[in-house]
């Protein structure tokens, strides 16, 4: 397994676990709800249901996007190689790692950091579209693009 293969694999181990969570959080959300039971004080009933629902909602809406992201990370062909930068990209630089893919931040493979960007982030943005030994300046910080799997 090349480094791009296992930089792929770990995000999207990283994300399912993401996505993993939030269900199990919106089931016992749900069946909280469920077991609420009304009480004398009607005030005190109806406040905790609507703030399981809006939590409920909270956690619709991070696992939306959670499953939005392993949409997208799932439609990426790490298989290809290119002399560009484009999402899928591998891209090593003099000083760090970035793979173009989802916003996942920093990501630990060993004692190796890698950074999954986006390809709409400003840094994925201005990488997207370089070839090797070309380079991008972002906030005062030059990137030189030394390797690209």
């Amino acid at each position: 397994m090349n480094n791009k293969q296992r930089v792929y694999t770990l995000c999207h181990a990283l994300l399912s676990e993401k996505v993993a969570g939030e269900q199990k959080l919106l089931k016992e959300l749900i069946e909280s709800t469920h077991n609420e039971t009304k009480s004398s004080a009607g005030d005190k009933y109806e406040t905790a249901r609507a703030m399981l629902q809006i939590e409920q909602d909270n956690v619709r809406k991070r696992l939306n996007q959670l499953q939005l992201q392993l949409a997208t990370l799932n439609q990426l062909d790490i298989h290809v190689s290119t002399i560009k930068i484009q999402r899928g990209s591998l891209v090593t630089t003099a000083t760090e790692q970035f793979f173009i893919s989802v916003a996942l931040g920093r990501v630990s493979i060993g004692d190796k950091v890698v950074f999954a960007i986006s390809d709409r982030s400003p840094l994925g943005e201005k990488l997207v579209g370089l070839q090797e030994s070309e380079s991008c300046s972002l906030n005062g910080k030059t990137y030189q693009i030394v390797s690209i799997e």
